[in-house]
């Protein structure tokens, strides 16, 4: 597989809470690539957690860092990049994604409400309603987590590894031709 990639980069789309982080350790591990995620380099490079951030100086400050971050890293090679759930809103975040291939971890709202209800962490679930808060965010969201190359649907009963697995299994039949004649 790592042959065929050639150093590609994989970055992973989708909502909080779908796995982006999880699962792309695991791809990162049978690549033998390295694992970033976006939200952390932010946190390190600011000294601030995403809460904060948001708190104190907004989404769409936080938007623009998660740019900047998307734009240095698209620079290297071999990395499985784990994405913000709202990387997808900036325009310019996919001439950045496009360096590589982009992998949609598309989870069914209710699972994500699940995984997220305790966690306390998210700003934009900061909300009376955050079950009707995702549901409006994935809509706004999913026509352009639907760009993707490759969408993955990740059910309940489904476990990283085999999520995993199923990425690694998929990516050869989405390679383009250009991927080919990279050195």
């Amino acid at each position: 597989m790592e042959e065929k990639l050639k150093g590609i980069n994989i970055y992973l789309i989708g909502m909080m809470g779908s796995g982006k982080s999880t699962i792309g350790k695991l791809l990162a591990k049978e690549l033998g690539y390295r694992f970033i995620d976006t939200d952390d380099i932010i946190s390190q490079a600011t000294h601030q957690s995403i809460s904060d951030i948001f708190a104190t100086e907004g989404e769409a400050a936080f938007r623009d860092l998660e740019s900047q971050v998307l734009s240095e890293i698209c620079a290297y090679k071999k990395f499985v990049i784990a994405t913000g759930g709202g990387i997808i809103l900036k325009q310019m975040n996919w001439s950045y994604l496009r360096h590589g291939i982009i992998i949609w971890l598309n989870v069914p709202v209710e699972e994500l409400y699940n995984r997220l209800k305790e966690d306390q962490t998210r700003p934009l679930l900061q909300h009376p309603d955050p079950l009707q808060q995702l549901q409006t965010l994935l809509q706004q969201r999913q026509p352009l987590y639907s760009q993707a190359d490759l969408e993955i649907m990740v059910d309940s009963d489904d476990i990283p590894e085999q999520v995993a697995t199923q990425i690694l299994e998929k990516i050869p039949t989405i390679l383009k031709p250009q991927y080919n004649s990279l050195n």
